[in-house]
């Protein structure tokens, strides 16, 4: 009896160390994303090298081939080489833009490379095996939802929208849901930022220039919040209470920790969405289990009580 049950276990912890290591060997994981053209990207390319260090260090054997394009030409480049040259198995892909990299995503998947696109979608969702993003309407719901709060559900209200896309979309239409619900707090205006300061201040200064009585604004983006409050600065006005941006920089992240008057939160969309995908596509392959089609990572609240758990001094973003 002993013999056998010794006999079980031995065969079970034999199972356990041989068969993943097996299926390690086999993993050779090619990453493509954006170069670091403005925060986020730069977010994006640190999570994704820190986080090859921790897989290869995590499953031994395992390779983790990092790229950075300029283009989206010469992502799709770099997508047919990883392929062909490094012999990849495996693609965690962020598209720099969509449609130009359907097809050659679509390529690779035809030559039996297991797919992940993170946050920008494909065209043709059948190019990918799944797919992990951050929750956009979440994004615009959770900002509306603690302005109207922060707020006292009355005052006016401006926006400063993304670059003209369905997730610009998606959030937008979500916070405006939210602000039907609170009728004394008035949207004076919304306009596109594209997500950069520059641009955002000079919308910024539009609005001062317009609107004499100003409670809040929305800038969607911590670049643009950027731009947002330089111009209240130059500007000399008191009467913005508050100025809410998103995607969790370290920078305001640092701000809402240190008690800015007028920057008391932030949302996440956070760069670390790559290293999520990475991880829970190695997971999958190295045990051969089936990753689910679509992830989405929930955007959350960051206020001063929970603000040093997103904080990441070391990350460019």
């Amino acid at each position: 009896m002993n013999r056998r049950l010794f006999s079980a276990i031995s065969l079970a912890i034999a199972t356990l160390v041989t068969a993943p290591a097996f299926a390690q060997n086999k993993l050779v994981m090619g990453v493509s994303v954006p170069a670091a053209t403005h925060g986020w990207t730069g977010g994006v390319v640190y999570w994704a090298n820190r986080t090859k260090t921790e897989l290869e260090k995590q499953y031994p054997g395992t390779s983790v081939i990092v790229k950075t394009a300029g283009s989206a030409a010469e992502q799709a480049n770099q997508v047919q080489d990883l392929q062909t040259v490094n012999k990849i198995d495996t693609l965690v892909i962020l598209p720099f833009e969509s449609a130009p990299l359907t097809r050659p995503v679509a390529q690779v998947k035809s030559k039996g490379v297991f797919v992940t696109v993170v946050d920008r979608g494909l065209t043709d969702p059948s190019a990918q095996n799944a797919y992990v993003a951050g929750d956009n309407p979440g994004f615009g719901k959770v900002a509306a939802e603690y302005m109207a709060k922060a707020m006292g559900g009355k005052g006016n209200v401006v926006i400063l929208r993304g670059i003209p896309t369905v997730i610009d979309n998606q959030r937008v239409d979500a916070f405006n849901e939210v602000m039907k619900k609170h009728p004394n707090i008035k949207v004076l205006d919304a306009k596109h930022g594209n997500w950069n300061r520059d641009d955002a201040f000079k919308v910024m200064q539009d609005y001062l220039t317009r609107f004499k009585q100003i409670d809040a604004v929305w800038a969607s983006d911590d670049d643009m919040a950027v731009g947002v409050q330089k111009a209240i600065e130059q500007a000399k006005r008191s009467d913005v209470k508050l100025v809410l941006g998103g995607a969790g920089s370290k920078d305001y992240i640092k701000k809402v920790m240190d008690g800015d008057p007028i920057v008391t939160a932030d949302v996440t969309y956070s760069p670390s969405m790559i290293a999520d995908a990475m991880k829970l596509t190695a997971e999958a392959r190295v045990k051969g289990a089936k990753m689910p089609e679509t992830t989405i990572i929930p955007s959350v609240l960051i206020t001063k009580d929970n603000a040093a758990k997103y904080y990441f001094p070391d990350s460019p973003f």
